[in-house]
């Protein structure tokens, strides 16, 4: 079976660098899955994907050499044992503040007796229907959990989260944060820059890949420098919208005044 990211990011020389797949379309995603990226992050948060559509994504990108990761909503747990059945292998979970918070999304992750991930392996898509060999017993292995800090009280929590046995690696999420900041749309104001890169260093500390959200190529760059290991640059749909934007700006001549 393919590898999860964390295995990627374990054998990695450098960054992973991918983008957003929020389109919910699997044929957008099968196109940017043969760019040229490392991975790609489906996401059900903001986007409009159910589990057929992440589903269908999961089988458009499976031909490339990407590793995709499906965000999940919530850290509900039912969710959770639905996409891993899909046979999503590394999972985000958005909006993890504690430790304790970030335990439970472990649990929801793997079988009893280390979690109380539901078993359904016959049925799913995840142990291709009982054809991989000791699926149950070695889940663990098939399986890799991110959790997203994005909020003032995570960044003060990310050490502790990092520590948690079974995260392989925690995300910040610039956007959220600032707002919880009370600046909202300002995700390059200083004092949200000085709270990723606390984060960051705080994560690698624990010696767990620290990863982030950065469009905007500098912030990245700093970030990259600051330690990231794994980043996402772009959007689908954020790339549809401004290159809309260029053509209709080349070719439609201004209104007369």
């Amino acid at each position: 079976m393919r590898p999860t990211l964390r295995d990627s990011l374990a054998t990695a020389t450098r960054p992973l660098v991918g983008m957003w797949v929020s389109s919910g379309s699997p044929l957008v995603a099968e196109i940017c899955a043969g760019g040229g990226l490392d991975w790609l992050l489906i996401d059900m948060e903001h986007a409009p994907n159910s589990l057929e559509s992440v589903l269908a994504q999961l089988q458009a990108v499976a031909a490339y050499p990407v590793d995709p990761v499906v965000r999940v909503p919530s850290d509900d747990p039912v969710v959770i044992k639905q996409v891993l059945d899909l046979g999503a292998r590394t999972i985000l979970v958005p909006m993890i503040s504690s430790a304790s918070q970030a335990r439970e999304v472990v649990a929801a992750a793997q079988y009893p007796p280390h979690g109380r991930r539901g078993v359904g392996s016959a049925l799913s898509r995840s142990a291709r229907w009982n054809r991989v060999g000791d699926y149950l017993a070695n889940a663990g292995e098939h399986v890799s959990v991110l959790v997203q800090v994005e909020t003032a009280e995570a960044v003060t929590a990310a050490a502790e989260i990092a520590a948690v046995e079974g995260i392989d690696g925690v995300f910040v999420g610039p956007s959220d944060l600032a707002a919880s900041m009370g600046l909202l749309g300002q995700q390059t104001h200083p004092d949200v820059l000085t709270a990723v890169h606390s984060a960051l260093t705080d994560v690698i500390a624990q010696g767990v890949p620290a990863g982030v959200n950065a469009f905007d190529p500098p912030v990245a760059d700093a970030y990259l420098q600051a330690g990231a290991s794994f980043v996402l640059v772009g959007a689908d749909v954020a790339v549809l919208a401004r290159a809309s934007e260029t053509l209709a700006a080349r070719f439609i001549p201004d209104p007369a005044p």
